[in-house]
């Protein structure tokens, strides 16, 4: 055997990555997506987020079985399992090429630790087996041509040294302790250690490690090994079943209730004199319209409907852009991250909400966002606003629509709605349906039909607060969650149930949340349609069970006061680092940093 088959050392993938080619590991494949890392409809920082890391469970649930066997033809070699994943440069993780090592006088051995002060859904990848699977073919055969130099490589790599799984833990502590010097000194009440800025952001944020250390399995390699292996089994299980299967009668019901809040908008407006009754109660009944339909526009994004990307993606731009005026594009630019990185604080843009909210301590300091590329400051308005922000989360869930505007726009007319490779066609349909979408609400029902400005301000306000409990919702589950990152050692299984949280309700219910009560199941089958999410909780009960994960799951009044105790548990963390400043300000015990 030789070539595409060969065995490539884990020196050789390091050096390839040093190179700066775009190295992933699936299943035993070494696959090299240099050429398909700007024509990836689900965006180049899916793929980005997976380099040098064993993402066999990250694909296989974000991608049809027809498309996973179609990255094979990106596969320049083998490597020998279980992997040690490396931490992606995306997430700063380093690398040497032989050379570099070589010029220094070194062994090529090359450290691959997250370094203390770096900080730099289904929608995986927006994939299909339609036009996606087109994709995957085309260029595969540049994949492939890595050239006899790979094995001279190899040979020329002596064996990369890593911090193994087993002594994670201990490593984790080091890493934190060297974002600042802990000082023994007394704070304000006399009673609390009195810390600089850098050590008490660090002691919070090693607080939190150690939880999660101490309530979920151990993350040295076995048990993380049998996790994986046993989410496979149950991913096997979840296909065998026919969860994949979608229900459309269960889509036909939704329809009807769809069209009838659409209708009781229309009548209700246009059936007599415009007055303020009917301003309030037709507004109601439209923001109602838009919080249910937008169900079925997650469930499109994910190709959950009709597993084939240009039908869904069509569905979805209707429904999104057309219907309701926000980018299905952008949804999924961030959604695929958020997915792979659930509750990073550094890579999921879900969670970036400074300087209004932060949810956890790793928010207090300089923060380099990956999905927005720029730096996030912990400012004075933000030691204001999130010290305020368990009594502010209501009242900005109430007018988040008019920010996912703004967000919508700003991915269309930026440069990451266009490496779209065969899916570029959904850049101008989106322009031109959210174009369709400004008219007929802005100019067709604003302006030509409610006939004062106070009456239309009065509908526009009242429209968009009744679609507060879907923004509610969207937060629910991850909000009042860990955000502790515990290395390329833990599971993509584990991952998910740490970081995400179900809400319980009755089965009646279920059209009300629309499948994201079930979100910590659908973390782990993003491409299951949500009518069958309830199918697959017991089984998802089942393997947390085995594995000794913790199934989070809390009734919707319970969820809420998760999130608003975890709010307010950050926002005493910042007036406790204010005191501390103000303390160390007076007293002159401890330089600020």
């Amino acid at each position: 055997m030789g070539g595409r088959d060969e065995i490539i050392s884990r020196g050789a993938v390091e050096n390839l990555i040093a190179e700066g080619h775009t190295i992933v590991v699936f299943k035993d494949n070494v696959l090299r997506l240099d050429s398909k890392l700007n024509n990836h409809t689900g965006g180049n920082l899916a793929i980005l987020h997976m380099v040098g890391r064993d993402a066999t469970d990250e694909i296989s649930v974000s991608h049809p079985p027809e498309v996973c066997r179609l990255m094979l033809a990106y596969r320049i070699g083998r490597v020998q399992l279980p992997w040690t994943n490396f931490v992606p440069p995306i997430r700063g993780g380093k690398f040497r090429t032989v050379e570099e090592c070589r010029q220094v006088g070194e062994e090529a051995v090359i450290y691959n630790v997250e370094d203390a002060d770096a900080s730099s859904d289904e929608d995986a990848s927006s994939s299909t087996v339609g036009s996606e699977a087109t994709l995957w073919s085309s260029n595969a055969s540049v994949a492939s041509s890595i050239g006899e130099s790979l094995e001279e490589e190899a040979d020329a790599v002596k064996p990369t040294k890593y911090a193994s799984t087993a002594t994670l833990g201990q490593d984790l502590r080091q890493r934190r302790l060297l974002l600042g010097d802990v000082q023994a000194c007394e704070n304000v009440d006399g009673a609390a250690l009195g810390q600089s800025r850098d050590a008490y952001i660090s002691a919070a944020m090693q607080q939190e490690i150690d939880d999660c250390l101490r309530d979920y399995p151990s993350l040295d390699a076995a048990t993380q090994i049998n996790i994986t292996k046993k989410y496979q089994a149950l991913h096997e299980r979840v296909k065998a079943e026919g969860h994949y299967d979608c229900r459309y009668t269960e889509y036909a019901k939704e329809g009807v209730r769809y069209v009838s809040l659409f209708l009781l908008f229309i009548g209700t407006l246009l059936s007599g004199e415009i007055g303020w009754g009917r301003i309030i109660i037709s507004a109601c009944f439209l923001g109602l319209f838009w919080h249910q339909i937008m169900f079925t526009a997650h469930d499109a994004g994910h190709r959950a409907i009709t597993h084939s990307f240009v039908p869904d993606t069509l569905i979805g731009i209707f429904i999104a852009d057309f219907c309701c005026g926000l980018s299905m594009g952008w949804w999924k630019s961030s959604h695929n991250v958020h997915h792979l990185i659930t509750n990073h604080p550094e890579h999921d843009p879900d969670i970036q909400n400074v300087p209004f909210f932060a949810t956890g301590p790793s928010f207090f300091k300089k923060m380099h966002s990956s999905y927005y590329d720029f730096d996030f400051y912990f400012d004075a308005v933000a030691e204001v606003a999130v010290r305020f922000q368990k009594y502010s989360y209501y009242p900005v869930m109430a007018i988040a629509r008019f920010n996912l505007y703004a967000l919508s726009w700003g991915h269309l007319l930026s440069g990451r709605s266009t490496n779209l490779g065969s899916a570029r066609w959904t850049r101008p349909t989106e322009i031109a349906a959210m174009c369709c979408y400004w008219f007929l609400f802005g100019f067709c029902l604003l302006y030509r039909t409610i006939p004062t400005w106070p009456l239309r301000v009065a509908f526009v306000v009242v429209s968009h607060f009744v679609t507060m409990p879907l923004h509610v919702q969207i937060t629910l589950s991850h909000w009042g969650m860990p955000t502790a990152d515990l290395g390329e050692g833990e599971s993509f299984a584990q991952r998910q149930l740490r970081t995400t949280m179900d809400v319980d309700c009755s089965e009646w219910l279920d059209w009300v949340h629309g499948g994201l009560q079930f979100q910590a199941v659908h973390h782990l089958f993003p491409r299951v349609p949500r009518h069958n999410l309830r199918r697959i909780q017991p089984l998802v009960r089942e393997f947390c069970k085995e594995t000794g994960i913790e199934y989070k799951i809390l009734g919707f009044v319970e969820g809420n006061e998760q999130v608003l105790g975890r709010l307010e548990e950050v926002q005493k963390q910042v007036v406790m680092l204010l005191e501390c400043q103000v303390h160390m300000a007076k007293t002159g015990e401890s330089g600020l940093h």
